[in-house]
């Protein structure tokens, strides 16, 4: 099925405006402490392995994030959360939060035996960013932006189920207050690499490693997998070098050298890729934004190699994308080479968005803000990831890449 550009279009709205400026506003918060959030793991959870379903969010909850289901409390309660490999904590709205959807399924703690609040003294209320514990207050709250939106949570603790595994004590916001319509409806699990992520909270478990493959952001089936843990992961994937930026400590940076259209590797100054943590700098992976951003010279290069290559008329500019066409195309080919001497071809589905019935096509990829701390940061994000397998391996400080059908 055909979507909307335009309905895209303000789907992305936050995309571009970044959801990943929350964690690099706090880094420096996690830079000056050690405490990691603590959970426990239910005797079930035994296997150091977990597939879990991931789907699109667009078709089910009119959002542009992968979504999974999981289940909260007990006894569980279902919610499909977004996932957001920039983000680190996870939050999911609870009954009677002010600005969350009415009309969505939310959580609600009165029915479960497992649930109780954080107390401000607690370690893991020093791991949130902006804690709110004014005096008299015993339980942690905290709030935080996603995209254009305001939150306002309490700091909460209960079981957490991904496919079989239970992790009990699980350390996540409890949404009170929203402002801004950016925030997925039923909740966020953050897979960033801070204290309080889900990689953080389950490491005992899982080590540290997962991988993901995306389906179509056209499809409507869970048939994409996260596969958590290093058990049952791509063996002879080629992988390129994790990179860690301690002002930015929860994002997933790699060293990407060189861009090439069609059999042409662009003229990019080096500079476009330097990785550099003190200005943030750099390339990283993301699953949290929808359409790949570029900075200024390396995007000039692509867009005006893919131009020429295409050889037809340009169309008016659409949203944030100013390469569009009022025809079907033939695109070339687009690879990202990284460090390590692998090159991540993309195939046509990854490069071109188009519009319901056709009528306009544009390449799928946009500049980065022209000012702020994210244009100087290469996104490669969600919609050119689609079918393939991509591994987040910490432990080994390696990210893999493999092309990997998993659309029905």
């Amino acid at each position: 099925m055909w979507f909307s550009l335009s309905f895209l279009i303000v789907l992305i709205t936050s995309s571009f405006t970044s959801t990943f400026s929350t964690p690099h506003s706090y880094a420096d918060i996690l830079l000056s402490q050690s405490l990691r959030g603590k959970s426990r793991l239910s005797s079930r959870a035994t296997t150091g392995r977990s597939f879990v379903p991931i789907a699109p969010g667009r078709q089910l909850l009119q959002i542009t994030n992968y979504i999974i289901r999981a289940q909260i409390g007990t006894p569980p309660q279902s919610l499909l959360l977004a996932i957001d490999t920039s983000n680190d904590a996870a939050w999911i709205p609870c009954t009677a939060c002010v600005g969350c959807p009415s009309n969505s399924p939310s959580f609600t703690p009165s029915r479960s035996t497992s649930f109780r609040t954080v107390s401000c003294g607690s370690s893991q209320c020093s791991q949130v960013l902006n804690p709110l514990c004014p005096t008299g207050q015993t339980s942690c709250a905290f709030n935080m932006t996603y995209g254009s939106s305001s939150l306002q949570a309490g700091l909460v603790q209960d079981s957490f189920t991904l496919a079989s595994d239970v992790v009990t004590s699980y350390t996540f916001g409890c949404l009170r207050q929203v402002s801004g319509n950016s925030v997925p409806p039923q909740g966020l699990l953050g897979l960033g690499r801070g204290p309080l992520s889900f990689l953080s909270q389950t490491k005992a478990l899982y080590g540290s490693v997962f991988s993901y493959c995306l389906p179509s952001f056209r499809s409507v089936n869970f048939t994409g997998t996260l596969r958590l843990g290093p058990k049952g992961q791509p063996q002879k994937i080629k992988t390129t070098p994790l990179l860690t930026n301690p002002r930015r400590p929860s994002l997933y940076y790699v060293n990407m050298v060189g861009i090439r259209v069609g059999s042409h590797v662009l003229p990019i100054p080096a500079s476009a890729f330097t990785f550099d943590p003190n200005t943030g700098g750099g390339t990283i992976i993301d699953a949290g934004t929808m359409f790949t951003m570029l900075v200024g010279p390396a995007y000039t290069a692509v867009r005006d190699e893919f131009r020429r290559r295409v050889r037809v008329p340009i169309a008016s500019p659409l949203g944030g994308f100013d390469t569009c066409y009022n025809t079907t195309i033939t695109a070339p080919t687009i690879s990202f080479i990284f460090g390590g001497g692998i090159t991540v071809t993309l195939p046509q589905e990854n490069i071109l968005i188009h519009s319901s019935f056709g009528s306009i096509t544009c390449l799928a990829i946009a500049a980065s803000p022209a000012t702020g701390v994210n244009s100087v940061l290469n996104v490669i994000a969600s919609m050119q990831q689609q079918n393939h397998r991509v591994l987040f391996d910490i432990p080994n400080s390696r990210v893999g890449f493999a092309r990997e059908p998993c659309t029905a």
